[in-house]
């Protein structure tokens, strides 16, 4: 049986492996809430942890959400900050689905706001939307990628 955390959270939501490591994402928000609404209601996450930080747990990982900060004693010069340029990435959180028509018409029907509708590229279907904080989220559907088809290049037509 897991011990229980405040709130009656169980140990076993938190991403605390008993061996080994699971990967997370962090993300710097500008509004916990609003965020923690977001990755609860538009990509189905459960909330683990309310703040300090939060947590949702979204299918088989976790987002990790706080507000940013200037540098710690564990990280010295590194101040944490929402995006400045959200047409300037150097990451993004990558969500495969099933179906990803019926996540596109399901999300967009609850707020999420799509670059495009999704797209063939061979490989997958694909398109991308954009969290509150203007952070890039990839969704894609493995299509040709299941048959040994590669994704389109962008010089390919």
């Amino acid at each position: 049986m897991s011990d229980v955390t405040s709130g009656g959270t169980t140990a076993d939501d938190l991403p605390a492996p008993a061996e080994g490591l699971v990967l997370t994402h962090f993300l710097t928000v500008s509004d916990v809430p609003r965020s923690r609404a977001f990755y609860a209601d538009i990509l189905g996450g459960r909330v683990v942890l309310d703040e300090n930080p939060c947590i949702v747990k979204v299918a088989n990982s976790w987002i990790i959400m706080n507000p940013g900060g200037g540098p710690t004693d564990d990280k010295p010069d590194v101040v944490l900050r929402t995006p400045e340029n959200p047409n300037t990435v150097s990451s993004f959180l990558n969500v495969r689905v099933a179906d990803i028509h019926d996540f596109y018409t399901t999300a967009s029907a609850k707020g999420a706001e799509f670059l495009t509708p999704p797209i063939d590229r061979r490989a997958e279907l694909r398109c991308y939307m954009r969290d509150p904080d203007g952070y890039l989220i990839e969704v894609g559907q493995a299509t040709g990628l299941l048959k040994g088809i590669l994704a389109r290049t962008d010089t390919e037509t």
